[in-house]
Order: structure tokens, then C-alpha cells, then sequence
């Protein structure tokens, strides 16, 4: 088993209060990890899901017109769905 590793050739700068350096450290420490590869794991992972929650959608013209018509109709009774929601949670103790 290889491990690829690629040399870090970028820098970074930010500004942190005592207070916020301090529960980053004990957090870095807790992980077992440098306080870099702790900071740059939860900055990355923090960017990846706000890369992953913005999605746009390429659809062509009638798609799209078909989407707006969908949305423009009125509700319908859906049997399933009624019953799905008269149901307690899987989560809620009986």
C-alpha cells in the first residue's frame, strides 16, 4: 500500500482570539493532529459541504417550462403520503 503525499506549497494566514486558539489546539490535540492538519481537515471538510449544497441544475427550455408547469398545478391527494404522516416516528418511543 502506497501513500501519496503532495507538499504543501500554499500559505495561509487567519487571526484567532486567545479564547478560539485555545479550543482549537485542545480540539487538535483531542484529534491527535497538528493544529494545521486539524484546522485545514475541518476547513475542507466545511468547504466541500458548501460546495456540495449549492447545485444548479442545466435543463433545457422545455424542461424547464415542463418544471414550471409541474409546480403551477394544484395539489392532488396522495394516499401514500397521507399515510406516511398518520404514522408515529421510527425515532418517537411508543
Amino acid at each position: 500500500m502506497s501513500v501519496v503525499t503532495t507538499a504543501r506549497s500554499s500559505r495561509l494566514g487567519l487571526r484567532a482570539t486567545p479564547q478560539q486558539e485555545a479550543v482549537l489546539r485542545r480540539a487538535a490535540d483531542v484529534a491527535h493532529k497538528s493544529l494545521t492538519d486539524f484546522i485545514l481537515d475541518a476547513a475542507c471538510r466545511a468547504a466541500e459541504q458548501a460546495l456540495l449544497d449549492q447545485r444548479l441544475l442545466m435543463v433545457s427550455g422545455s424542461q424547464y417550462q415542463a418544471l414550471l408547469e409541474m409546480l403551477d398545478r394544484p395539489e392532488s391527494d396522495n394516499p401514500g403520503l397521507t399515510d406516511l404522516f398518520s404514522r408515529s416516528p421510527v425515532w418517537v418511543k411508543k
